[in-house]
């Protein structure tokens, strides 16, 4: 990784790229530490650490940058955008009108779908940041303490638009990053977010006892390497054509395979699985329920045996479901049967779609206990080592950080090859 890093260094327009990816990186970064006018940070983050750190509102600070508990200008952080797409996605899926215009529009169709996506981004911005104002109103006297300095409707309209403009304003350096950097913008947000949270991980592992220190980096790097070898798996089904004969051409006739990636759902359903099973913590909390309640610590609370067992299964589910949504063996059939191809010993049409649907079945139970492992690996190591609770660093954490990083290092690849490859006028 670090040998394409100095290797697209050399090429100015690939510097170029690069420069502009850190400096977009850099100014988010500050934005994240601007604060939203008529709160006061200290007290809302003395509340969040105490309260909210086990809710919903845990996982969405976690992917701002611990930006959330501060109600900074950027404190939504890619929430909206990321929701966006996925509400979009699902609508591409079930509404028949946004599905041609997916398919059959071509690039004009990827375009509005853009739009609409911006647009609803907006409004979830709007939505998320008058409900986080109304929680901030709603919980303003704990501790002893006033999280608003002024809960005027002047106050009100200024603090959700501000929050609404921060959100417009990373789905912006996100679509910046994509266009005139390396690529990838919104990961490279959510990258970033991650990673500054290493600084208080690593005293976090000083301040632990040495025998733990080494079991927590000897798993660190085992996950790391799991999710390397399992980011690069796939089961490519063999596919033959036929050949055919046009004039005095032949076509067809060769080999080639049908790739099905192991983790094709990527960390989505650890997102959406640990988003469901944070909402009766969430309630909880809300309705005044916290430590100390049977219900809250033995059954809702991220580090009880019955939450991680209801966190797994999620991800089961969540793993089918996305899978659905990527693959349609019936439409890959008819695809192959169009071209003229076909699997060895299975006849085109519904014996092929039933081969691939059997196939991505046991794709998806191997992919789902994968990602179960590494998102119950420190809720696990938490209960055997309370130590490790601390560690701002999870399973779904490092999914992200891995992913992120081998994306960006083929991507950089890739063009690398491209400005490498001369051609055969030479």
């Amino acid at each position: 990784m670090f040998n394409t890093l100095h290797n697209a260094w050399k090429i100015p327009e690939l510097r170029k790229k690069l420069i502009f990816t850190l400096l977009m990186l850099l100014i988010y970064r500050v934005g994240n530490v601007i604060p939203v006018p008529f709160i006061n940070a200290s007290a809302l983050a003395t509340y969040f650490d105490a309260t909210l750190s086990e809710t919903i509102l845990g996982l969405y600070n976690a992917m701002s940058g611990s930006a959330l508990k501060t109600a900074s200008v950027l404190a939504l952080g890619i929430q909206p955008y990321i929701n966006a797409s996925i509400i979009i996605q699902l609508l591409t899926v079930a509404i028949p009108a946004l599905e041609r215009m997916a398919k059959d529009e071509g690039e004009m169709g990827k375009k509005k779908i853009a739009k609409i996506t911006r647009y609803t981004t907006i409004g979830l911005g709007v939505l998320i940041g008058f409900a986080y104002y109304m929680m901030l109103r709603n919980f303003a006297g704990n501790y002893g303490m006033t999280i608003l300095t002024n809960d005027s409707v002047l106050a009100a309209i200024v603090i959700i638009l501000a929050f609404t403009a921060g959100s417009a304003v990373v789905m912006w350096m996100g679509e910046q990053i994509t266009e005139f950097g390396i690529g990838n913008g919104i990961s490279m947000i959510l990258f970033a977010n991650i990673i500054s949270g290493l600084p208080g991980s690593l005293g976090t592992l000083l301040n632990m006892k040495w025998w733990q220190s080494v079991i927590v980096v000897v798993a660190m790097i085992a996950l790391v390497v799991l999710i390397v070898f399992v980011n690069d798996a796939e089961r490519r089904v063999p596919v033959q054509y036929a050949k055919r004969v046009v004039g005095r051409k032949v076509y067809g006739g060769q080999s080639t395979n049908l790739p099905i990636k192991v983790a094709m759902s990527g960390v989505m359903p650890v997102i959406f699985a640990q988003s469901i099973v944070s909402i009766p913590a969430t309630i909880c909390t809300f309705v005044g329920i916290g430590e100390g309640n049977w219900w809250y610590d033995h059954v809702w609370s991220s580090q009880s045996w019955t939450y991680a067992i209801f966190y797994g299964l999620m991800i089961f589910f969540f793993s089918w479901f996305y899978s659905t949504i990527q693959y349609d063996p019936v439409e890959i059939s008819n695809n192959m049967k169009k071209n003229g191809g076909f699997i060895p010993g299975f006849r085109p049409g519904k014996p092929t779609a039933d081969f691939i649907q059997k196939v991505i079945n046991k794709i998806v139970i191997f992919g789902a206990v994968y990602l179960a492992v590494v998102a119950l690996l420190p809720i696990v190591g938490g209960n055997l080592m309370n130590s490790v609770r601390n560690l701002a660093i999870g399973g779904t954490s490092v999914i992200i950080v891995v992913g992120v990083a081998l994306e960006t290092v083929k991507a950089l690849e890739a063009q690398m090859l491209m400005r490498h490859y001369k051609g055969f006028l030479d």
